[in-house]
C-alpha cells in the first residue's frame, strides 16, 4: 500500500483511539490485567527514532508501570498534536514547533517532556552533490513540505548563514514525496530529519548520502517529545507521572541495548524500514538526547533556559506571533528522576 493511501486509512483508526482513552473525571479503562489502556500516537510511520517505545512495551517497562501501552502510527506531528488536544489519542509523540504553533492557535494541549533536545532538521542530499557547507546551497533546488517546521525554520537557517531565501528554490512537495524527488533528481536535496529519511535514501539508492544539519550550523531547537492535552494533565496526573516515567525509562534502557531496541520493532509497520536502517536511523536518534543543561541526566528531563531558547527560535521565524514563557508550552511537574 502506498504511503499516501495508507494515511487516508489511518484517519478512522486514529478517531477511534477515542474509545481508549477513558473520561475527563480521571478514570482510564483498564485491561483484563488490570492495567490503564493506554494510547501514544507518533509523529509519523514507525522508523528507528521510536525504538524504545516498542522495547519499552516488550520489556514490560510500560506494563510495570500499570500501563497498556498501544502505539499508533501518526501522519505528521501537526496532526499528532491535533489528536491529542482533541482527546482522540492519551499521549503524543511530536515536534516541540509543531506544539508551540498549536498553543499560539489557542489549543489546549502541553508538552510533558522533549526527548530529543538537539534538533535531526537537516538538508539531505547525495555526496556527490559536493554540497560542502549552506554556501553550496546557492542556486539549488530543494523540496519541502510547505507549511511545516522545517520549511517555516529554513530561512532562518539560510540567514544563520549568510544566505537569502531567495538563493534557493523550494519545491513544495507531500512528506512522503520528498525522497523521490531527491532520487530521481528532480531535486539537489530535500528537508527532513537526519534521523529518518537519510539512511532510508542511502539504502534504496545504493549512494551515499550527506546532511547540512542545522544543529551543526547556527540554529538549534528542541525536537520530539511527550504530549498530552491539559484535560489529560489536569484530570490524570497520575498517570502522566507513569508514562513520563515509563517512557525515560524505556528510552535509558533502549540506550543500553540498541540492537534489541530495534529488534523490538519487528512487525511494527509494513512499512518498516530493514533492520539496518533502523539502527542507522535508531543510532542518529541517541546523539539527540541530551543538551548541554541536561547531560548525565534521564531522557526527557527538561531546561528552562533551552525552552527559551526553542521558543525564541520560532518568534524570530514567525512560527508564532506571540513568545510565551515556557510554562506555557511546557508542564515542567511530570519530570522523571535522575
Amino acid at each position: 500500500m502506498k504511503l499516501r493511501t495508507l494515511a487516508v486509512a489511518l484517519v478512522p483508526a486514529l478517531l477511534l483511539a477515542t474509545t481508549a482513552c477513558g473520561s475527563s473525571s480521571g478514570e482510564q479503562e483498564k485491561n483484563a490485567q488490570g492495567l490503564d489502556k493506554v494510547t501514544l500516537t507518533l509523529n509519523w510511520y514507525p522508523y528507528g527514532e521510536h525504538a524504545p517505545f516498542y522495547y519499552g512495551k516488550k520489556k514490560e517497562i510500560f506494563a510495570k508501570h500499570g500501563i497498556d501501552l498501544t502505539i499508533q502510527a501518526g501522519q505528521g506531528s501537526q496532526k499528532t498534536v491535533q489528536a491529542t488536544a482533541a482527546g482522540q489519542t492519551d499521549f503524543g509523540w511530536a515536534d516541540t514547533p509543531a506544539l508551540l504553533s498549536a498553543v499560539g492557535q489557542g489549543m489546549d494541549v502541553k508538552s510533558v517532556g522533549v526527548f530529543l533536545q538537539t534538533t535531526p532538521s537537516s538538508v539531505q542530499f547525495f555526496s556527490d552533490k559536493n554540497i560542502a557547507s549552506p554556501a553550496d546551497l546557492k542556486g539549488k533546488t530543494i523540496a519541502s513540505t510547505a507549511g511545516d517546521a522545517l520549511s517555516k525554520t529554513f530561512p532562518a537557517f539560510l540567514k544563520a548563514n549568510g544566505l537569502a531565501a531567495g538563493d534557493v528554490t523550494l519545491q513544495n512537495t507531500d512528506p512522503a514525496g520528498k525522497m523521490a524527488a531527491v532520487m530521481s533528481g528532480k531535486t539537489d536535496a530535500l528537508l527532513g530529519f537526519a534521523t529518518d529519511q537519510g539512511p532510508t535514501m542511502q539504502e534504496k539508492a545504493g549512494k551515499q548520502v550527506s546532511y547540512l544539519k542545522f544543529a551543526e550550523h547556527g540554529l538549534s531547537f528542541y525536537s520530539n517529545g511527550l504530549i498530552a492535552s491539559s484535560d489529560t494533565i489536569k484530570n490524570k496526573q497520575d498517570l502522566v507521572k507513569r508514562m513520563v516515567a515509563a517512557s525515560s525509562e524505556a528510552w535509558s534502557a533502549a540506550e543500553k541495548d540498541a540492537a534489541g531496541a530495534v529488534a523490538a520493532m519487528a512487525g511494527a509497520s509494513q512499512q518498516l524500514p530493514s533492520e539496518k536502517v533502523l539502527t542507522d536511523q535508531f543510532n542518529a536518534t541517541l546523539q539527540l538526547l541530551h543538551t548541554d543543561a541536561t547531560k548525565g541526566q534521564a531522557p526527557g528531563i527538561n531546561d528552562e533556559a533551552d525552552w527559551q531558547k526553542t521558543i525564541t527560535v520560532f518568534a524570530d521565524a514567525g512560527v508564532i506571533t506571540k513568545a510565551e514563557s515556557p510554562s506555557a508550552y511546557w508542564d515542567a511537574s511530570f519530570a522523571p528522576k535522575g
